[in-house]
C-alpha cells in the first residue's frame, strides 16, 4: 500500500469565519486571548449559533451533503472516510499554532480554554477553582521547567487542582469525539464506508515528568497516568473482537499502525509483551489463545534478538 500524504491549508467557511467575527468565543482561545481560526471551539458544540443550529448539527448537515451527493461512489470508489476531529483534522486542541511563528517546535503549547463558552462548563466541578485554565503554565515556546504548573518539583500538574483541571480538559476533548463519531455514524451507517479519525502523535518533551505537550493538546498522559501501557493493548485486542455493529462477525481489521518505537520498546520484558500482542493481533477475532500462552511463545524471539 502506497501513502501519499499531501500537506495544504483548508480553512473555515467563510459563514463559520463571519459567526466567529460576531462572537470571538467560537474561537478557541489562549490565556493571552489569541484566538485560533483553524476550527471551532468544542466549547460551542451544542450552542445554537448558526441560524440556531449547533455546529455538530452544521457538521452533520456537511457529511449528509457529501453522503446524497457522492452516494453512487460509496462502498465501491469511496471505501474509507475520514471524518475532522479538530485542527488539522486530529481530535487535539490547538495547542500549538504555526502559524505567524506563534510556536516553534519544541514549545510545549499553550492550553485553549480561555474562551467563555468553553470555561463555562468548570462552573460544574471545582467553583472554588476558577472557571479557566492555570495562570502559571507559560507561554507556547517555553520548555517544563520554565513553568511553574509543569516543571518536575511544581505544585501543578501533580497537584489536586491540576489533576482535577487536566481531567476536565481531556474529557471536554473525549466528548467532542464522541459527538462527531456518533453524527458521523448516524450519516454513513449502511454505505458500506469505513470511518477513520486521527489522533496526533506528540513525542517532545515525553521524557519529562509531565509530558507537557501533551497535556495542553488535551491527551492526559504523564509519568504518573500512563496512557500507553500494557492495558492499551488489551483495549486494541477487545477492540478487534468486538462485534460492534451486529453485522461485523465476517470482518477483519485491514491494518494497524503502531506509533512510535524507540529503545525501551525492546527491553527484554517489554519486546516479549509487544511481540505477543502482536501474534494476538495476527491471529484476529477468532484466536483463542489467552495473553500468557502467547507471550511464553514470545520467550524465543526475546532470547534471539537479545544476541
Amino acid at each position: 500500500v502506497l501513502n501519499i500524504i499531501y500537506f495544504f491549508s483548508i480553512p473555515l467557511p467563510k459563514w463559520a469565519v463571519e459567526e466567529i467575527d460576531k462572537d470571538p468565543d467560537l474561537a478557541y482561545t489562549g490565556q493571552w486571548g489569541r484566538r485560533n481560526y483553524e476550527y471551532l471551539s468544542l466549547g460551542c458544540d451544542t450552542l445554537p449559533v448558526r441560524k440556531a443550529r449547533t455546529p455538530i448539527q452544521c457538521y452533520s448537515d456537511f457529511m449528509r451533503s457529501f453522503r446524497d451527493n457522492f452516494q453512487h461512489l460509496l462502498g465501491d470508489t469511496i471505501v474509507e472516510i475520514q471524518v475532522g476531529m479538530g485542527p488539522a483534522g486530529d481530535l487535539l486542541y490547538p495547542s500549538y499554532p504555526e502559524q505567524n511563528g506563534m510556536w516553534k517546535f519544541p514549545g510545549i503549547g499553550a492550553f485553549q480554554c480561555y474562551d467563555k463558552l468553553t470555561s463555562r462548563s468548570r462552573r460544574y466541578g471545582k467553583p472554588e477553582w476558577g472557571h479557566t485554565g492555570p495562570t502559571d503554565a507559560g507561554q507556547y515556546n517555553n520548555w517544563p521547567e520554565d513553568t511553574n504548573f509543569f516543571k518536575k518539583e511544581g505544585d501543578g500538574w501533580s497537584s489536586e487542582y491540576g489533576k482535577f483541571f487536566l481531567s476536565w480538559y481531556s474529557q471536554m476533548l473525549l466528548n467532542h469525539g464522541e459527538r462527531i463519531l456518533q453524527s458521523a455514524k448516524s450519516v454513513f451507517e449502511n454505505e458500506g464506508v469505513k470511518i477513520l479519525v486521527k489522533v496526533a502523535g506528540i513525542h517532545w518533551h515525553y521524557g519529562t515528568r509531565s509530558h507537557a505537550p501533551e497535556l495542553t493538546a488535551g491527551y492526559y498522559n504523564t509519568h504518573f497516568r500512563d496512557g500507553y501501557d500494557e492495558n492499551a493493548h488489551e483495549q486494541i485486542l477487545r477492540a478487534l473482537a468486538l462485534d460492534v455493529d451486529g453485522n461485523s462477525g465476517e470482518r477483519e481489521m485491514c491494518a494497524f499502525t503502531y506509533l512510535r518505537m524507540n529503545q525501551d520498546l525492546f527491553q527484554p520484558d517489554n519486546w516479549r509483551k509487544f511481540v505477543g500482542f502482536v501474534k494476538k493481533m495476527k491471529e484476529g477475532k477468532d484466536g483463542e489463545r489467552c495473553r500468557e500462552e502467547v507471550e511464553r511463545e514470545a520467550e524465543h524471539f526475546v532470547h534471539v534478538t537479545s544476541l
